[in-house]
């Protein structure tokens, strides 16, 4: 099976060993791009000679960025985990593979392969940094759930947001990125369970999600979400029915305002219930 030259792989290792493994794994994000043994066995004898235990994180990072903006950036990821590298430089990410979540159909689905198509998800719909980003890392948590609870992960947003916080101090990792993953692992899977059925509650995830006061972000963090529902099988991206759901209520709240937060709560969740058609409030 043959991706790329074999001369341009030596060459890369040759001009710049501690950072071949890496370089080499970014060829491997485009769609065009296939795997081949020599090259994988170049990167994979270049992790075991601990290359990579040279590498500032800061070029670490640029070199996952890179990646993360290119057209397929599952194709890197694959690479970095068939070599070992991904064990290296992002152990969260790697102990994923191999650990269930649950799904509708099938009933399970690996949680790092399930990341790749998320990664995947992003890039289709031409995503930020920030997104794919918090798409890699927003489940690390995860990896080690106790296994009498698998495919269920209860309190991986308490095991995964120290780790998010750590992993991006260690890379160097901008704020930006680092805030929206951290949104993305204590929301995502909250607005995956949004129903209409009550508004003052999603009154309040509104405004949890920065959706009054940093829409720009807000709608970063929908299309994360869109890609996250879009990659289990069986679902689309652009048929998202949450992002409608949030959408219309933050229509209803334009133009609602109040002397204080508690009214404008109140507010915004009679606006909401009359545009859902639900109730304000649950035990009331």
């Amino acid at each position: 099976m043959t991706a790329k030259p074999l001369q341009r792989t030596l060459g890369l290792v040759q001009t710049d060993p501690a950072l071949s493994v890496l370089r080499l794994a970014v060829q491997y994000a485009s769609p065009d791009a296939l795997l081949d043994d020599e090259t994988l066995d170049i990167m994979y004898e270049r992790v075991e000679d601990g290359v990579l235990s040279a590498l500032a994180p800061a070029a670490v990072w640029q070199e996952l960025a890179r990646g993360l903006m290119m057209p397929m950036p599952s194709g890197m990821f694959g690479a970095l985990y068939a070599s070992d590298a991904l064990s290296v430089v992002l152990p969260e990410v790697a102990a994923l593979f191999g650990v269930p979540q649950i799904a509708d159909d099938p009933l399970q689905v690996d949680i790092g392969q399930h990341t790749l198509r998320v990664l995947d998800e992003a890039a289709l719909s031409d995503a930020p940094l920030a997104v794919r980003f918090a798409a890699l890392v927003m489940n690390i948590g995860k990896a080690d759930s106790p296994p009498e609870h698998l495919p269920v992960h209860y309190r991986h947003v308490d095991r995964g947001t120290p780790r998010i916080q750590a992993l991006c101090e260690r890379l160097g990792v901008s704020q930006e990125c680092r805030d929206l993953a951290l949104l993305a692992i204590a929301e995502c899977e909250r607005v995956h369970r949004v129903t209409e059925m009550r508004a003052g509650p999603v009154a309040l995830m509104l405004e949890r999600l920065g959706a009054f006061t940093q829409p720009g972000r807000f709608a970063q963090f929908m299309t994360l979400c869109a890609c996250d529902y879009g990659a289990y099988p069986g679902r689309i991206t652009q048929n998202y029915p949450k992002a409608k759901l949030l959408r219309t209520a933050l229509r209803a709240c334009e133009g609602v305002s109040a002397d204080n937060a508690e009214t404008l709560r109140e507010a915004r969740a009679m606006a909401i219930a009359a545009a859902l058609r639900s109730e304000r409030w649950a035990d009331r």
